[in-house]
């Protein structure tokens, strides 16, 4: 147990993250897609044994060097981040080598089959999501050059402006570190969110924000009375409860509802989050910690 007057640089490095029921990250969801699929076994004899959390880096910049400088990625500990992780199963389909993949990290509805040769039943690129204002398509293929790694394309389309963005996911072991690198990692990341998704991983209704020192704000959406709503508001709006205003906390109720959350539990989420964004030295120092994993990642 870590001192009261540790600062967070300090007891970060302390910090064992528990998995908590409820809460989950893609590590807690890898874990329990896991716990629920054993019941596969009565049928699929093996299955249970075959099921694997794997790592995967986001934002990769040289693929041929990445996949070819060492048969795994031990020769790039130093410099990866490891910030996600979903499950794998390797298969043989008529003697055909492929994986199925499940990721409700990032929210995606179905199992991808990704196969070597990229034929049947290889799902190939897919629409994730397709809103008004942004759509997803996501492609998954095993590298040509490093049978470990499936490549994990991803094409964002906003109007005319298409994004591209390639991660990396390592499949030849499992991955054992998911809770004290992974889930530690995403402690302190700059980005949040508190999302809810219907069946087919559509979002519904949330609120998401980035971690700033000033100028705090987050967006929230949810369908109102009169249609679909995406609202932006300032945090310091509640930091007390009797100056919130009442057609706020009508929409914050809403959304609550649409979050399948308890009465006023968002109302409360959104107090303590307010409380926590004005603290300045705490911001601060959380910040820094980002950034300092972000450039040693970058291997700055």
């Amino acid at each position: 147990m870590s001192a009261p007057d540790d600062t967070l640089a300090e007891f970060f490095p302390k910090y064992n993250p528990p998995i908590r029921p409820r809460k989950h990250t893609c590590v807690g969801l890898g874990m329990e897609v896991i716990k629920r699929l054993k019941v596969l076994e009565k049928d699929f004899p093996g299955i249970s044994k075959s099921m694997m959390l794997v790592s995967c880096d986001e934002n990769i910049q040289d693929l041929v060097d990445y996949t070819t400088s060492s048969p795994g990625p031990q020769g790039f500990l130093i410099e990866t981040e490891k910030d996600h992780v979903m499950v794998a199963i390797h298969v043989r389909i008529g003697g055909r080598a492929g994986v199925f993949l499940s990721d409700l990290g990032y929210h995606i509805s179905r199992v991808v089959t990704v196969m070597a040769d990229r034929c049947y039943p290889h799902t190939g690129w897919f629409t994730q999501s397709d809103e008004p204002h942004c759509r997803k398509e996501y492609n998954y293929q095993i590298n040509t050059l490093n049978s470990h790694y499936i490549e994990w394309h991803e094409r964002e389309t906003r109007g005319e402006s298409v994004k591209e963005r390639l991660s990396l996911i390592y499949t030849g072991k499992a991955y054992l570190s998911a809770v004290a690198v992974t889930e530690k990692r995403n402690l302190v990341w700059d980005l949040r969110s508190l999302l809810a998704r219907n069946p087919k991983g559509h979002l519904t209704a949330g609120i998401y924000f980035p971690l700033k020192r000033k100028e705090q704000q987050f967006t929230m959406f949810f369908d109102g009375h009169s249609g679909k709503q995406r609202k932006k508001l300032t945090f310091d709006t509640f930091l007390e409860r009797q100056k919130i205003p009442d057609e706020v906390v009508d929409e914050v109720e809403q959304c609550n509802d649409q979050l399948r959350l308890k009465d006023g539990e968002l109302l409360c989420i959104l107090k303590r989050l307010a409380t926590i964004m004005a603290d300045e030295e705490y911001m601060t120092e959380l910040l820094d910690i980002n950034n300092k994993i972000t450039e040693l990642s970058a291997g700055n």
